[in-house]
């Protein structure tokens, strides 16, 4: 019995095996996938170096002249506005160095007051020719109203 015993036991993992154990066929399929994969990236990556080779190749010849002549033309002319940029921000600094704010804000506060003073002036002056102003329609108001009373006295004691 020992000896049918383990013919089934064979048996049983055999037929385990071909049911449940998927290594054999899952280490064949990822070989197949390895394999396909590698060739459609070989031939990608080939072709992918050949235009990387042709786009230098075609830099080389025809680019490469084009940028020494234009550098040639314009890269002096950037380096005198780059000169004048440099001249321009030194003056902006040398002018901020020697700016002296207290001075600037004496000077701003004179101007100021000269102007207030004068507003004050012009105040003053416009004030007194409304009051001129009122006092001379005032007059005129009184003395029209002053005749009107006299015409009315006289035409009461009529």
């Amino acid at each position: 019995m020992s000896g049918s015993s383990e013919n089934i036991i064979k048996e049983v993992s055999a037929v385990w095996s071909r049911l449940f154990d998927h290594r054999p066929f899952l280490q064949g399929e990822i070989n197949f996938f390895l394999k396909e994969f590698e060739e459609k990236r070989g031939e990608r990556e080939v072709e992918k170096l050949f235009e990387i080779l042709e786009k230098s190749t075609e830099i080389k010849d025809s680019q490469i002249d084009k940028v020494k002549h234009s550098s040639a033309t314009t890269l002096p002319e950037l380096h005198d506005i780059l000169n004048q940029s440099n001249q321009l921000s030194d003056q902006v600094l040398n002018a901020r160095i020697t700016y002296d704010p207290e001075a600037s804000l004496k000077e701003k506060c004179k101007s100021l007051e000269a102007s207030n003073k004068q507003f004050d002036e012009d105040l003053v002056e416009k004030y007194k020719a409304v009051d001129e102003t009122f006092a001379e329609k005032e007059k005129l108001v009184r003395e029209y109203y002053q005749q009107l009373s006299e015409k009315l006295n006289q035409s009461v004691h009529l």
